[in-house]
């Protein structure tokens, strides 16, 4: 695992894992440009999601049985005609299956992680998986903050297009770069997907890892997907280029996950997890100042999102270094199980802030996830050892 290697995997995480944040931005001018309203129009964001937690559960544990090269690449070639589609499409239901069907193929995140993991010694597993994720953070946090600007300079269409072509050069290079490799299994493909759900069953710290992540990264959709709604309706009054900035702000957030890998490595997940836990209590209360307006409300929105990105983006470093400790041959399953429950956990967060009746609402909705995350580990923490897993 070369250092060139490890920031061309980042890199290409990052290409996938925009893919799925993009869309947030751009709602509003599929909207208009789709003659639909700010609600429909943010359909495409949670259907994505849904998309992104069906090809974890079904592609993802393909890791374990088929070499990565081969997986990555022909994942990442799927994924670039799908864009095509979606960047193509006339109505929004074509514009819904083209980018959901994008969500179930970019997958190639969870993939890297537990591949990864698996080159490294496992002093260093925290420091290289915060390193990688990084990747992810950044494809997240900057195709929210171009997307915003190229959107409304080209178009919400142009962003599917030039994502399409990313992942497209993205297959191109791995097919040269990736080392081969053997599967680490050779269960058959039934057997692989039905051990996800037997490992979840099995192990309390996976189940306590998907929990955590779910109900973190269910606030975080909730925002993320509300906030673009609050920033270009009447009380701000701006466009998909305010929201682009903001995330662009937030893209310091990059930095801190390869810090929460080495704390994770030294003072274990559970105590980074809980000091997650109390950010995004904090960071609930500051957003819900968002409603205001004005300026201080702007502010508010600034830092409550800054601080949600940093504690949701160290919580799950913490609890990957937590589940890839439990098996080497089963990290790609370990993988499946956690990020299927996240994603499912997040769609059903970016739902939730189009059925909400306003903004307080999902501030509020993040403060009870959080309680949720913290009583359950709360409670863990009052067991006798001999209860814990």
């Amino acid at each position: 695992m070369t250092g060139r290697l490890v920031f061309v995997l980042a890199l290409t995480c990052g290409i996938a894992v925009g893919n799925l944040y993009f869309p947030q931005v751009v709602s509003p001018l599929v909207a208009s440009g789709l003659g639909v309203s700010p609600t429909a129009a943010a359909l495409v964001v949670t259907v994505a999601q849904l998309g992104y937690a069906v090809g974890i559960f079904f592609l993802v544990p393909l890791g374990d049985r088929v070499p990565y090269r081969t997986l990555v690449v022909a994942l990442l070639g799927l994924t670039s005609v799908f864009l095509l589609v979606a960047g193509t499409a006339t109505s929004l239901p074509a514009l819904v299956v083209g980018g959901g069907l994008a969500g179930v193929t970019t997958v190639v995140a969870p993939l890297v992680a537990p591949m990864v993991a698996g080159m490294v010694a496992p002093e260093r597993r925290g420091a290289v998986t915060g390193t990688v994720l990084s990747g992810s953070i950044g494809g997240m946090l900057l195709s929210r903050a171009f997307g915003g600007v190229l959107g409304e300079w080209l178009g919400w269409r142009a962003l599917y297009l030039l994502a399409a072509g990313l992942c497209a050069v993205a297959a191109v290079v791995l097919a040269r770069l990736l080392p081969s490799s053997e599967a680490p299994s050779r269960q058959r493909y039934p057997a692989l997907v039905a051990e996800s759900v037997r490992l979840l069953w099995a192990e309390a710290a996976l189940r306590r890892s998907c929990l955590n992540q779910a109900c973190v990264f269910g606030g975080f959709s909730a925002v993320w997907t509300a906030v673009a709604l609050l920033l270009t309706g009447g009380r701000y009054g701006l466009d998909a280029r305010a929201v682009g900035a903001l995330a662009l702000v937030n893209a310091v957030t990059m930095l801190c996950t390869p810090v929460a890998g080495r704390f994770a490595d030294r003072w274990g997940p559970d105590a980074v997890n809980a000091v997650c836990f109390g950010a995004v209590l904090v960071a609930a209360a500051v957003l819900a100042l968002g409603g205001l307006g004005g300026v201080a409300g702007l502010g508010a929105v600034v830092a409550g999102t800054l601080l949600l990105d940093v504690a949701m983006q160290s919580g799950m470093v913490a609890n990957q270094v937590r589940i890839f400790a439990l098996g080497p041959q089963v990290r790609s399953r370990l993988n499946t199980a956690y990020m299927t429950c996240a994603f499912l956990g997040g769609a059903a967060g970016s739902w939730a802030a189009t059925a909400l009746p306003g903004w307080p609402w999902v501030c509020a909705l993040v403060a009870a996830l959080a309680a949720v995350a913290w009583l359950s580990a709360a409670r863990r923490r009052g067991r006798a050892p001999a209860e814990r897993r």
